[in-house]
């Protein structure tokens, strides 16, 4: 019977060897001094588990290991599909994949950037990997066949899976990493990992793996976040279940605390009733109250401006004491100031929020703009930032500077603070220090309108800092240059008009209205098209409720101008009607003069609509629409997000391709298939690693042919799937030699025109432009990236594109050494091809037709020598010519080195055996135009033997007809060189060359293979070339 014996085990091999050697050195010789074989066993398990136990009392709680369980799931997801180690997996489920009408059970992977599905049933396999940045809808639906159900939509495919042990965890996870890669795709930000968790206590098991318990928490932090309006980098510690006493209405409200590192937070489980905010650097006095049957657990909290907060039923009193404490020690002492209204906070219902809105204190408004916005915290934590900011922005011009000059003065121009310079400069500073804080955004229009608001009623700094909470987190992707966030609310808004107003639906639809209106009333809070005083009231409902009141307001009006707007036969008489209705709503309560708005300019002549009290309105878009939660708001911005994201990426896509595609023969279709390779190249390289910094390669705000660019390494793996000349040893030095050629810039990136229009030539072009542009890459110096040879030759050849104009005597000379790699890359070239023979020896008597080419051209360099020197010289400089008949012999390889050939010029030998008289010289010395029509007078053929590689491919019986050894003619002489019009010429001599170069291309065959190499996972040599597998 056969034994089997497991030694060692573990998630990769390097682990498993590394513990082998271990054993090795310190177990091994040890083992020599005992006896038999159970001490030995003995020995050896009491040895390893002393290790184990010192290992986890080292290691007690380790937040970035994984169970063992775990890995093995990890270790099976790399082998199964291909992935690199940079590819986290996050977990892993049991579900049923439907593949058409047959359910397949298996294993739902899902990585940072993959969702993918194994199943192996009956011994039918069935694989799929979609990348999370393909996919434009994300649902979760029911049916009564399918009660848990998860479709996921990608731009070519569905996909349906069932049958989920717990299909809200799963769903919720397939809905953040979707809006990681979404996030991605809009800011160029990828996924880092956090190392630094909340604690686990250690009662805690770790059930899942560490990137998973990361997103949790990064999805945790993120509703607290938006909930109590807290800074972007505020990361939630922990929450537990208590009850507030509240002194206006003298109850104890059972809710939720909040702690971070730096605010204490509560809401009650009433969404409306109570929210609290403490600063951690407020708070003075934490301490435990004495316990009772009325009031168990009580804490007590205590802030600088003598309020106290009491709480009760503390599960985990002595806990939370002590993570409070931690905390307070970290907190600065440092007092940066004094205000009447302290950064605590309680909200409360409607009807305290409306009394608010009615003050009449211009200074009271801007103190609770801070409060309700958060700005405060900010502004309390970053003492000198703004004054930092204004002074390094000083003197500095941009686009974005360029853009808020010309907008300054169409800034609440009717106002009269801004109709003098200290107005305008206080705006200039204040845009442009938030263009400097924030690059991504810079200016956007709108974001003047809005920032005169914000001066009126609140100082210079503050207006900043209120700016600061508007673009970053209540208004998140509003103001950047693509307005994402705006054309996602919008997205949001039809929704809710489908759902609110269903009457009115499908008419606004027709007319195209909603996408017209809810831009310019949600980017400036309806600053423009409100009459001033009323739109202030606005601004202050969306400071205290966030968007959820903009939505709101947005479907009172509707509602309010519905059968109006069901009469109405285009898209102008329902504007005219909606502009005559905001026009007519009213602040009595104002005590300003009524200012005009830009609104009020386009509407008609017509009778004025009556006037609409705009607390009125407030209080009427809370009764009909106050149903309207924030967390719905969220769910639908996710899925509007997926949809925006991806129709600007495919109008992205359609403006590239049709910018470019009269410039090359590629079809339409085509074009977009190479798109999208060219894209997901990208990509890759985003998830796993390159060696540029992916911010540099896509800018959203560059023009659209410069959103997407690749470096060298992507631009290998695109060379070796598209291009036609990628075959040999050599395909990588070829592909950097077609890099930088196609790099017009000289920025190490190339973006989709110039990638295409290197592959244009390669597939579509005609033999001269193919030879043309074989001949360029060799010119260009292969190791100095930036020289100026190199930027002089880019120039050149740029101008000839710009103009159209293809002159060959333009083009530089080859030397002696750009000439030896030119073989090289011709002798690789026809690797795998059919006539690959009958190549190799077209191409010998090519090389040397021009080897004797650039010899005569040598003697008219240099035509005098020292006399003494002549006859020594003379074997070099003038190599007899064999006739191409002769039989040739092939150096043999000296032991003594590592190849056969040493010096640069060793590539190329030439065997002085002929007669050294008059007929010869005359031979060598043809005119270009002669050698070009006559070939037979004699010939040179050039071996290269620079690399063992070739070895396999030359053999000397191949070539032993019509090739010649070259003798040693030491270092590359200076004067050797041939131009192109020599290279062509020589070339079409042989119709064998003619017949390759003219081959026709087709990129079809060759995008179907890319295509196919990606869905089988194919790995190649470096990490950062893992290929990705795509869905359908």
């Amino acid at each position: 019977m056969t034994q089997r014996f497991l030694f060692l085990a573990g998630s990769s091999r390097k682990e498993v060897t590394e513990n082998w050697e271990w054993l090795e050195q310190n177990l091994l010789q040890t083992l020599s001094i005992f006896e038999n074989e159970n001490d030995i066993t003995t020995f050896v398990k009491g040895k390893i588990q002393g290790i184990i136990a010192e290992y986890n009392k080292s290691h007690e709680i380790r937040e970035d290991d994984d169970t063992d369980k775990f890995k093995e799931a990890i270790a099976k997801f790399r082998k199964l599909f291909v992935m690199p180690e940079e590819e986290k997996l996050v977990n892993y489920y049991s579900c049923s994949y439907w593949k058409g009408k047959v359910p397949r059970q298996g294993w739902l992977y899902l990585s940072i950037n993959h969702l993918c599905f194994y199943s192996y049933l009956l011994g039918k396999e069935a694989k799929l990997v979609i990348r999370w940045a393909d996919v434009i809808q994300l649902e979760k639906n029911a049916t009564l066949l399918l009660p848990d159900m998860v479709c996921v939509s990608t731009r070519c495919s569905e996909h349906v899976f069932s049958v989920f042990l717990n299909i809200n965890e799963t769903f919720k996870l397939m809905e953040q990493l979707a809006n990681i890669a979404m996030r991605q795709l809009l800011d160029n930000k990828g996924f880092e990992q956090d190392r630094c968790l909340p604690k686990l206590k250690k009662k805690s098991p770790k059930k899942v793996s560490a990137l998973k318990r990361d997103l949790d928490a990064r999805a945790k932090s993120e509703r607290y976040r938006a909930l109590f309006r807290l800074p972007k980098d505020e990361k939630l510690d922990g929450h537990t279940d208590c009850t507030l006493w509240t002194p206006f209405n003298k109850m104890h409200i059972l809710g939720q605390m909040f702690v971070s590192t730096n605010y204490i937070c509560f809401t009650s489980k009433e969404e409306t009733i109570c929210s609290l905010i403490i600063p951690i650097r407020e708070v003075t006095i934490v301490e435990k109250a004495d316990s009772c049957n009325v009031l168990p657990s009580p804490l007590s909290i205590s802030t600088k401006n003598k309020m106290t907060f009491l709480f009760a039923n503390l599960k985990d009193r002595d806990f939370l004491v002590q993570r409070i404490s931690d905390f307070l020690q970290q907190t600065t002492s440092k007092i940066y100031f004094e205000r009447e209204i302290t950064g605590s906070l309680i909200h409360g219902s409607l009807a305290s929020l409306l009394s608010l809105l009615k003050l009449k204190s211009r200074h009271m408004r801007g103190e609770l703009w801070l409060l309700f916005s958060g700005a405060i915290n900010e502004m309390a934590t970053h003492p000198g930032y703004y004054e930092d900011l204004v002074e390094k922005s000083m003197g500095k011009y941009n686009l974005a500077t360029e853009e808020i000059e010309r907008d300054l003065h169409r800034s609440l121009p009717e106002h009269p603070a801004f109709q003098n310079e200290m107005g305008i400069a206080a705006l200039r500073r204040v845009l442009t220090a938030y263009a400097f804080r924030n690059p991504n955004i810079g200016y956007c229009q709108a974001m003047n309108i809005v920032t005169s608001v914000l001066l009126l009623y609140a100082k210079e700094e503050e207006a900043f800092w209120l700016l600061v909470a508007l673009c970053e987190r209540m208004l998140p992707d509003y103001y950047n240059t693509r307005v994402v966030g705006a054309l996602v609310d919008q997205g949001v808004f039809e929704e809710l008009a489908h759902v609110y107003v269903p009457q009115l639906y499908d008419c606004m639809q027709a007319l195209g209205v909603i996408s017209t209106i809810s831009l310019s009333w949600f980017l400036t809070l309806f600053l423009s098209v409100m009459p001033f005083e009323s739109a202030v009231v606005v601004v202050d409902c969306f400071f205290y409720e966030g968007i959820k009141v903009i939505f709101q307001l947005a479907l009172s009006v509707l509602d309010a101008n519905i059968h109006q707007l069901l009469g109405c036969k285009d898209d102008g008489e329902a504007m005219t009607i909606l502009g005559r209705y905001l026009d007519s709503v009213t602040n009595k309560d104002s005590t300003l003069p009524p200012i005009p708005h830009l609104h009020s300019l386009l509407t008609d002549n017509g009778d004025p609509h009556p006037e609409v009290d705009i607390f009125k309105l407030v209080r009427i878009s809370y009764e009909k629409f106050g149903s309207i939660r924030a967390d719905v708001i969220e769910q639908m911005r996710f899925k509007q997000r997926l949809r925006v994201i991806q129709a600007i990426e495919d109008t992205t896509k359609r403006n590239v391709v049709r910018t470019i595609v009269t410039e090359t023969p590629f079809s339409i279709d085509e074009l977009e298939e190479l798109y999208a390779l060219f894209k997901a190249e990208h990509l890759t390289s985003c998830y796993w690693g390159s060696t540029s910094n992916p911010m540099s390669r896509h800018d959203p705000s560059l023009p659209y042919l410069e959103q997407y660019r690749i470096d060298l390494e992507q631009f290998k793996v695109l060379f070796a799937l598209l291009f036609p000349w990628a075959c040999g040893t050599h395909a990588d030095d070829l592909a950097l030699r077609v890099f930088r050629l196609l790099d017009h810039n000289t920025d190490a990136l190339i973006n989709f025109r110039e990638f295409i229009s290197g592959l244009s030539v390669l597939c579509h072009g005609d033999l001269t432009e193919k030879l043309k542009f074989l001949y360029k890459i060799h010119i260009l110096p292969v190791k100095k990236m930036h020289t100026p040879d190199y930027r002089m030759y880019l120039r050149l050849w740029n101008q000839e594109t710009k103009a159209k104009l293809e002159n060959m005597k333009d083009l530089p000379k080859l030397n002696q050494s750009q000439f030896i790699e030119l073989c090289k890359t011709l002798y690789n070239m026809f690797s795998e091809d059919p006539s690959e023979q009958e190549l190799y020896h077209a191409t010998a008597t090519v090389t040397s037709l021009l080897l004797e080419m650039g010899e005569v051209g040598k003697l008219f360099c240099s035509p005098a020598h020292k006399d003494e020197d002549e006859d020594d010289d003379e074997e070099d400089r003038i190599p007899a010519c064999r006739s191409k008949r002769e039989r040739v012999r092939r150096k043999p390889c000296d032991g003594e080195t590592n190849s056969c050939i040493t010096g640069p010029l060793e590539d190329i030998k030439l065997e002085d055996s002929s007669p050294k008289d008059t007929a010869t010289s005359s031979v060598m010395l043809i005119s270009d135009d002669e050698t070009k029509d006559d070939t037979s007078t004699s010939s040179y053929s050039v071996l290269s033997a620079g690399s063992h590689e070739l070895d396999d491919k030359l053999q000397c019986e191949d070539i032993a007809e019509d090739t010649v050894l070259i003798r040693n003619g030491g270092l590359p002489h200076s004067d050797w060189a041939i131009t192109f019009e020599q290279f062509l010429a020589s070339v079409l001599t042989e119709q064998a060359l003619v017949q390759y170069f003219e081959k026709p291309v087709e990129i079809a065959t060759r995008i179907t293979n890319a295509k196919n190499v990606r869905k089988v996972g194919h790995q190649h040599m470096s990490v950062s070339d893992y290929e990705i597998s795509l869905s359908g």
